[in-house]
Protein backbone atom coordinates (compact mmCIF):
# COMPACT_ATOMS: atom_id res chain seq x y z
CA UNK A 1 0.00 0.00 0.00
CA UNK A 2 1.27 3.11 -0.84
CA UNK A 3 0.90 6.33 1.37
CA UNK A 4 0.65 9.65 -0.40
CA UNK A 5 2.14 12.87 1.05
CA UNK A 6 -0.61 15.40 1.63
CA UNK A 7 0.39 18.62 -0.44
CA UNK A 8 1.19 21.88 1.11
CA UNK A 9 -1.34 24.74 0.14
CA UNK A 10 -0.27 26.83 -2.06
CA UNK A 11 0.61 30.00 -1.13
CA UNK A 12 -0.70 33.08 -2.99
CA UNK A 13 1.22 36.06 -3.45
CA UNK A 14 -0.10 39.10 -0.91
CA UNK A 15 -2.70 41.24 -3.10
CA UNK A 16 -1.49 44.54 -2.82
CA UNK A 17 -4.81 47.31 -2.36
CA UNK A 18 -4.23 50.68 -4.42
CA UNK A 19 -5.03 53.54 -2.03
CA UNK A 20 -7.96 55.25 -3.69
CA UNK A 21 -7.40 57.94 -5.79
CA UNK A 22 -9.83 60.89 -5.41
CA UNK A 23 -9.88 62.60 -8.80
CA UNK A 24 -9.50 66.24 -8.45
CA UNK A 25 -12.38 68.72 -8.79
CA UNK A 26 -11.74 71.01 -11.91
CA UNK A 27 -13.65 74.13 -10.74
CA UNK A 28 -16.88 74.41 -12.94
CA UNK A 29 -18.08 77.02 -15.47
CA UNK A 30 -20.36 78.94 -12.85
CA UNK A 31 -17.57 79.47 -10.44
CA UNK A 32 -15.32 80.63 -12.99
CA UNK A 33 -18.12 83.03 -14.53
CA UNK A 34 -18.61 84.00 -10.69
CA UNK A 35 -14.94 84.77 -10.15
CA UNK A 36 -14.20 86.36 -13.66
CA UNK A 37 -17.34 88.96 -12.75
CA UNK A 38 -15.79 89.52 -9.49
CA UNK A 39 -12.74 90.82 -10.72
CA UNK A 40 -14.02 92.84 -13.35
CA UNK A 41 -16.59 94.72 -11.38
CA UNK A 42 -13.64 95.61 -9.18
CA UNK A 43 -11.68 96.74 -11.37
CA UNK A 44 -13.78 98.32 -13.71
CA UNK A 45 -14.98 100.48 -9.92
CA UNK A 46 -11.33 101.00 -8.92
CA UNK A 47 -10.48 102.54 -12.06
CA UNK A 48 -13.59 104.62 -12.76
CA UNK A 49 -13.66 105.67 -8.90
CA UNK A 50 -9.85 106.76 -9.89
CA UNK A 51 -10.50 108.54 -13.67
CA UNK A 52 -13.24 110.02 -12.25
CA UNK A 53 -11.21 111.58 -8.93
CA UNK A 54 -8.36 113.13 -11.01
CA UNK A 55 -10.57 114.23 -13.98
CA UNK A 56 -12.69 116.30 -11.43
CA UNK A 57 -10.11 117.80 -9.69
CA UNK A 58 -8.80 119.11 -13.03
CA UNK A 59 -11.49 119.22 -15.00
CA UNK A 60 -14.77 118.79 -13.96
CA UNK A 61 -14.40 120.60 -10.99
CA UNK A 62 -13.83 123.37 -12.77
CA UNK A 63 -17.60 123.57 -14.11
CA UNK A 64 -18.55 122.75 -10.64
CA UNK A 65 -16.77 125.94 -9.43
CA UNK A 66 -18.35 128.04 -12.15
CA UNK A 67 -21.81 126.99 -11.15
CA UNK A 68 -21.53 127.41 -7.52
CA UNK A 69 -19.53 131.01 -9.23
CA UNK A 70 -22.89 132.04 -11.03
CA UNK A 71 -25.19 131.06 -8.09
CA UNK A 72 -22.69 133.64 -5.67
CA UNK A 73 -23.33 136.56 -7.98
CA UNK A 74 -27.05 136.13 -8.41
CA UNK A 75 -26.78 136.06 -4.15
CA UNK A 76 -24.09 139.01 -4.07
CA UNK A 77 -25.74 141.40 -6.56
CA UNK A 78 -29.42 140.74 -4.78
CA UNK A 79 -27.72 141.36 -1.60
CA UNK A 80 -25.78 144.72 -2.81
CA UNK A 81 -29.25 145.85 -4.44
CA UNK A 82 -31.39 145.14 -0.91
CA UNK A 83 -28.44 146.72 0.98
CA UNK A 84 -28.30 142.93 2.83
CA UNK A 85 -24.58 142.28 1.96
CA UNK A 86 -22.15 141.58 4.67
CA UNK A 87 -19.77 144.21 6.14
CA UNK A 88 -18.74 142.26 8.71
CA UNK A 89 -16.49 141.70 11.30
CA UNK A 90 -18.31 138.23 11.17
CA UNK A 91 -19.55 136.48 8.65
CA UNK A 92 -20.67 132.85 8.03
CA UNK A 93 -18.60 130.61 5.97
CA UNK A 94 -19.44 130.05 2.38
CA UNK A 95 -21.22 133.81 2.21
CA UNK A 96 -20.54 135.87 -0.46
CA UNK A 97 -18.49 139.04 0.41
CA UNK A 98 -16.92 140.90 -2.59
CA UNK A 99 -16.90 140.72 -6.19
CA UNK A 100 -12.61 140.24 -7.58
CA UNK A 101 -11.93 141.76 -10.61
CA UNK A 102 -8.13 141.33 -12.87
CA UNK A 103 -8.53 143.20 -15.75
CA UNK A 104 -4.94 142.55 -16.62
CA UNK A 105 -5.65 138.61 -15.55
CA UNK A 106 -9.16 138.03 -17.13
CA UNK A 107 -9.95 137.50 -13.38
CA UNK A 108 -13.37 137.79 -12.51
CA UNK A 109 -14.43 136.27 -8.91
CA UNK A 110 -17.20 135.68 -6.17
CA UNK A 111 -14.86 136.11 -2.91
CA UNK A 112 -16.77 133.89 -0.50
CA UNK A 113 -16.15 133.92 4.02
CA UNK A 114 -13.51 131.37 5.01
CA UNK A 115 -9.79 129.49 3.74
CA UNK A 116 -10.58 125.99 4.51
CA UNK A 117 -10.46 123.59 1.29
CA UNK A 118 -14.04 122.97 1.60
CA UNK A 119 -14.92 126.92 1.07
CA UNK A 120 -12.93 127.31 -1.50
CA UNK A 121 -14.35 124.91 -3.36
CA UNK A 122 -16.69 127.48 -4.83
CA UNK A 123 -14.15 129.76 -5.36
CA UNK A 124 -11.61 132.68 -3.58
CA UNK A 125 -11.81 132.58 0.35
CA UNK A 126 -11.62 135.73 2.67
CA UNK A 127 -9.17 135.13 5.61
CA UNK A 128 -11.77 135.74 8.35
CA UNK A 129 -9.52 137.39 11.06
CA UNK A 130 -8.85 140.08 8.44
CA UNK A 131 -11.25 143.11 6.97
CA UNK A 132 -13.50 142.81 4.23
CA UNK A 133 -11.71 143.55 1.34
CA UNK A 134 -12.25 147.13 0.44
CA UNK A 135 -12.11 148.20 4.11
CA UNK A 136 -9.53 150.08 5.77
CA UNK A 137 -6.42 148.00 7.17
CA UNK A 138 -4.99 144.73 5.31
CA UNK A 139 -7.33 141.88 3.75
CA UNK A 140 -6.25 138.99 2.67
CA UNK A 141 -8.02 136.52 -0.20
CA UNK A 142 -6.73 133.15 -0.83
CA UNK A 143 -7.27 131.13 -3.97
CA UNK A 144 -6.86 128.11 -5.99
CA UNK A 145 -3.92 127.32 -8.42
CA UNK A 146 -4.95 124.20 -10.08
CA UNK A 147 -7.85 122.60 -9.18
CA UNK A 148 -11.52 123.67 -8.97
CA UNK A 149 -11.15 126.36 -11.47
CA UNK A 150 -7.82 127.46 -10.30
CA UNK A 151 -9.19 131.10 -10.10
CA UNK A 152 -5.40 132.23 -9.14
CA UNK A 153 -3.46 130.20 -11.46
CA UNK A 154 -2.10 132.94 -13.75
CA UNK A 155 -1.97 135.29 -10.51
CA UNK A 156 1.97 135.18 -10.78
CA UNK A 157 1.62 137.02 -14.37
CA UNK A 158 0.41 139.68 -12.60
CA UNK A 159 2.30 143.28 -12.54
CA UNK A 160 3.18 145.98 -10.43
CA UNK A 161 0.91 148.63 -10.85
CA UNK A 162 -1.88 146.37 -12.36
CA UNK A 163 -5.72 147.63 -10.87
CA UNK A 164 -7.55 145.32 -9.08
CA UNK A 165 -11.45 146.39 -8.85
CA UNK A 166 -13.26 145.43 -5.60
CA UNK A 167 -17.06 145.55 -5.08
CA UNK A 168 -18.60 144.88 -1.88
CA UNK A 169 -21.32 146.30 0.65
CA UNK A 170 -19.89 149.33 1.27
CA UNK A 171 -19.13 150.51 -3.06
CA UNK A 172 -16.31 149.64 -4.92
CA UNK A 173 -12.67 150.53 -4.39
CA UNK A 174 -9.99 150.20 -7.04
CA UNK A 175 -6.18 148.43 -5.66
CA UNK A 176 -2.83 149.26 -7.49
CA UNK A 177 -0.64 146.50 -7.45
CA UNK A 178 2.59 147.66 -4.83
CA UNK A 179 4.66 144.40 -4.80
CA UNK A 180 4.55 140.79 -5.20
CA UNK A 181 6.70 138.25 -2.61
CA UNK A 182 7.27 135.05 -2.20
CA UNK A 183 9.28 132.76 0.79
CA UNK A 184 12.04 134.46 1.98
CA UNK A 185 11.44 138.42 0.66
CA UNK A 186 11.07 141.03 3.26
CA UNK A 187 7.08 141.79 4.48
CA UNK A 188 5.63 145.15 3.79
CA UNK A 189 4.94 147.74 6.36
CA UNK A 190 1.52 148.21 7.49
CA UNK A 191 -0.50 150.93 5.66
CA UNK A 192 -1.14 153.93 7.05
CA UNK A 193 -4.37 155.18 8.94
CA UNK A 194 -7.25 154.67 6.23
CA UNK A 195 -5.62 152.79 3.30
CA UNK A 196 -7.19 149.43 2.24
CA UNK A 197 -4.45 147.12 1.45
CA UNK A 198 -5.29 143.60 -0.27
CA UNK A 199 -3.13 140.52 -0.39
CA UNK A 200 -4.17 137.91 -2.77
CA UNK A 201 -2.21 134.30 -1.53
CA UNK A 202 -1.92 131.50 -3.96
CA UNK A 203 0.70 128.61 -5.14
CA UNK A 204 2.94 128.17 -7.85
CA UNK A 205 4.56 125.35 -8.77
CA UNK A 206 7.92 124.17 -10.74
CA UNK A 207 8.98 121.60 -13.16
CA UNK A 208 7.35 119.26 -15.34
CA UNK A 209 4.14 119.02 -12.73
CA UNK A 210 4.29 122.50 -11.42
CA UNK A 211 0.29 122.89 -12.58
CA UNK A 212 -0.82 120.13 -10.67
CA UNK A 213 1.24 120.37 -7.71
CA UNK A 214 2.39 123.64 -6.62
CA UNK A 215 4.63 124.15 -3.34
CA UNK A 216 5.83 128.07 -3.22
CA UNK A 217 3.01 130.60 -1.71
CA UNK A 218 2.73 134.03 -4.05
CA UNK A 219 1.39 137.00 -2.00
CA UNK A 220 0.38 140.52 -4.28
CA UNK A 221 0.19 143.15 -1.98
CA UNK A 222 -2.04 145.87 -3.54
CA UNK A 223 -3.75 149.44 -2.25
CA UNK A 224 -5.93 151.75 -2.23
CA UNK A 225 -5.55 154.90 -0.97
CA UNK A 226 -8.83 155.06 1.40
CA UNK A 227 -10.71 152.52 2.90
CA UNK A 228 -14.21 151.82 4.18
CA UNK A 229 -14.87 152.10 7.59
CA UNK A 230 -14.18 148.63 9.13
CA UNK A 231 -16.58 147.25 12.09
CA UNK A 232 -14.60 146.58 15.38
CA UNK A 233 -14.83 142.64 16.73
CA UNK A 234 -12.96 140.56 14.02
CA UNK A 235 -11.84 137.06 15.33
CA UNK A 236 -7.90 137.35 16.62
CA UNK A 237 -7.76 134.06 15.55
CA UNK A 238 -8.48 131.27 13.02
CA UNK A 239 -8.42 127.60 12.91
CA UNK A 240 -5.25 126.13 11.65
CA UNK A 241 -6.98 124.39 8.46
CA UNK A 242 -7.66 127.92 7.26
CA UNK A 243 -4.29 129.05 7.22
CA UNK A 244 -1.78 129.18 4.26
CA UNK A 245 -1.57 125.43 2.33
CA UNK A 246 -3.63 123.66 5.55
CA UNK A 247 -6.28 121.31 5.40
CA UNK A 248 -8.88 119.67 7.22
CA UNK A 249 -8.63 116.68 8.72
CA UNK A 250 -11.83 116.75 10.36
CA UNK A 251 -12.65 115.33 6.77
CA UNK A 252 -11.63 112.16 7.21
CA UNK A 253 -14.24 110.55 9.16
CA UNK A 254 -16.38 111.51 6.06
CA UNK A 255 -13.93 110.07 3.79
CA UNK A 256 -14.33 106.86 5.28
CA UNK A 257 -17.87 106.65 4.94
CA UNK A 258 -17.72 107.71 1.58
CA UNK A 259 -15.51 104.63 1.00
CA UNK A 260 -17.64 102.44 2.83
CA UNK A 261 -20.55 103.62 0.52
CA UNK A 262 -18.43 102.71 -2.14
CA UNK A 263 -17.58 99.26 -1.24
CA UNK A 264 -21.63 99.04 -0.74
CA UNK A 265 -22.37 100.01 -4.35
CA UNK A 266 -19.65 97.82 -5.55
CA UNK A 267 -21.34 94.95 -3.67
CA UNK A 268 -24.78 95.58 -5.20
CA UNK A 269 -23.16 95.87 -8.49
CA UNK A 270 -21.57 92.10 -7.94
CA UNK A 271 -25.15 91.00 -7.05
CA UNK A 272 -26.51 92.27 -9.93
CA UNK A 273 -24.08 90.84 -11.94
CA UNK A 274 -25.54 87.51 -11.18
CA UNK A 275 -28.74 88.37 -12.42
CA UNK A 276 -28.65 90.70 -15.81
CA UNK A 277 -26.16 91.70 -18.03
CA UNK A 278 -23.02 93.86 -17.19
CA UNK A 279 -24.02 96.12 -20.02
CA UNK A 280 -27.60 96.03 -18.27
CA UNK A 281 -26.05 96.25 -14.89
CA UNK A 282 -23.39 99.27 -15.66
CA UNK A 283 -26.03 101.33 -17.28
CA UNK A 284 -27.94 101.46 -14.23
CA UNK A 285 -25.72 101.88 -12.15
CA UNK A 286 -23.17 104.65 -13.42
CA UNK A 287 -25.22 107.07 -12.67
CA UNK A 288 -25.30 106.25 -8.71
CA UNK A 289 -21.12 105.39 -8.93
CA UNK A 290 -20.20 108.86 -10.76
CA UNK A 291 -22.60 110.64 -7.92
CA UNK A 292 -21.15 109.06 -4.77
CA UNK A 293 -17.35 109.14 -6.96
CA UNK A 294 -18.23 113.22 -6.89
CA UNK A 295 -18.66 113.91 -3.50
CA UNK A 296 -15.90 111.39 -2.56
CA UNK A 297 -13.68 113.84 -4.94
CA UNK A 298 -14.91 116.92 -2.76
CA UNK A 299 -13.65 115.32 0.23
CA UNK A 300 -10.95 114.40 -1.00
CA UNK A 301 -10.24 118.31 -1.88
CA UNK A 302 -10.77 119.11 1.75
CA UNK A 303 -7.65 116.91 3.13
CA UNK A 304 -5.48 118.53 0.34
CA UNK A 305 -4.16 121.86 0.41
CA UNK A 306 -6.14 124.60 0.13
CA UNK A 307 -3.95 126.71 -2.02
CA UNK A 308 -3.86 123.49 -4.85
Amino acid sequence: MTVTAPRSPEVQPPVRRLAAVTPRRTPGPDAVHTTGAVLSTTATMVALVCIWVVCQMLWFGGISESRDQQLLYRQLRTELASATAPVGPVTPPGDPVALLTIPHLGIEQVVVEGTASGDMLAGPGHLRDTVLPGQAGTSVVFGRAATYGAPFQRLPEIHRGDEISVVMAQGQRMFHVTGIRRAGDPLPQPPAAGVARLTLVTAEGSGRFGDIAPGQVIYVDAEAKKGFAAPAGLPTAVPTSETVMANEPGALPLLVVCLALLLGLTLGVLAARQRWSAIRVWVVASAPVIALAWFTTDVVMRLLPNLM
